[in-house]
C-alpha cells in the first residue's frame, strides 16, 4: 500500500497525579515530527467497548487527561493510545487498569491566610478538575511556632471550611501547613503543603 508503517507508542502508561488520571506516553521509534495520537478507554464493567475521548483526538501532545471523561469514578478503566500519521496508522496500545477511587494521588492545599485583630482564618484551595469537586475531599491543617517541634493539629475538615484560630495568647512567627485528605478504600493524604508562616501579635 506504500503506507510506513508506524511502531507503536513506547511506555503507555495511565498515571494518577494531582487528583487527575493521565494517561502518557513516549513516541515509537523514528516517529516524523508531524505525528499525532488518539486516545480511547474502556472501563472494566463494559470490556470491549472503547470510548472516544473528543478531546484526545488526533493530539500532538503525548498525554491525554482522562479525569472528566470517564463515565464513574469507581470502576476500574484502562486507557489505549495509537499513532497516526497522514494515511499511516500505528497498532494501538494499551495501559493498566486503574480507578480514580482508589488510586487518586492527592496535590497539597494551597493556603490562603487572613490576619484579624484576634484570630486568623485560614482556608485551603486544591486543585481539583471540576469532575470531582462534588467528591468529599477534606484537609488536615498543622499550626506551630516557628523552630519548635510542637504541632497543633487540626484534623478533618471539609475543603471548603475555613478554620478560625484564636491568637490572642500567640506571640511571634507561627507557621501554618496542610495535606489533602481522601477517603477511599483507605484514608490517603498529600505531602504537607510549604509552610507559610507570619507573625502575630507584634509590637513593634
Amino acid at each position: 500500500s506504500g503506507h510506513v508503517q508506524l511502531l507503536p507508542p513506547q511506555n503507555v502508561t495511565l498515571l494518577s497525579k494531582d487528583f487527575a488520571m493521565i494517561l502518557t506516553w513516549a513516541p515509537g521509534e523514528g516517529y516524523p515530527p508531524d505525528v499525532t495520537y488518539t486516545v480511547r478507554y474502556e472501563s472494566q464493567d463494559r470490556l470491549d467497548k472503547w470510548m472516544k475521548v473528543p478531546h484526545c483526538k488526533n493530539i500532538p501532545r503525548s498525554f491525554c487527561n482522562l479525569t472528566c471523561a470517564l463515565s464513574s469514578f469507581y470502576v476500574k478503566v484502562r486507557a489505549r493510545v495509537k499513532a497516526v500519521w497522514g494515511r499511516s496508522q500505528s497498532p494501538w496500545v494499551k495501559s493498566q487498569f486503574k480507578d480514580y477511587y482508589s488510586d487518586v494521588e492527592l496535590a497539597p492545599p494551597v493556603l490562603t491566610l487572613s490576619v484579624r485583630e484576634n484570630s486568623i482564618r485560614v482556608s485551603a484551595s486544591f486543585p481539583l478538575p471540576a469532575c470531582v469537586e462534588n467528591l468529599t475531599w477534606k484537609y488536615d491543617l498543622n499550626l506551630w511556632e516557628a523552630g519548635s517541634e510542637d504541632k497543633k493539629k487540626y484534623e478533618g475538615y471539609f475543603r471548603k471550611d475555613t478554620v478560625t484560630i484564636n491568637t490572642t495568647a500567640l506571640r511571634g512567627n507561627y507557621c501554618f501547613s496542610a495535606r489533602a485528605v481522601y477517603e477511599s478504600i483507605s484514608l490517603k493524604h498529600s505531602e504537607f503543603s510549604q509552610p507559610v508562616c507570619v507573625l502575630l501579635n507584634h509590637k513593634g
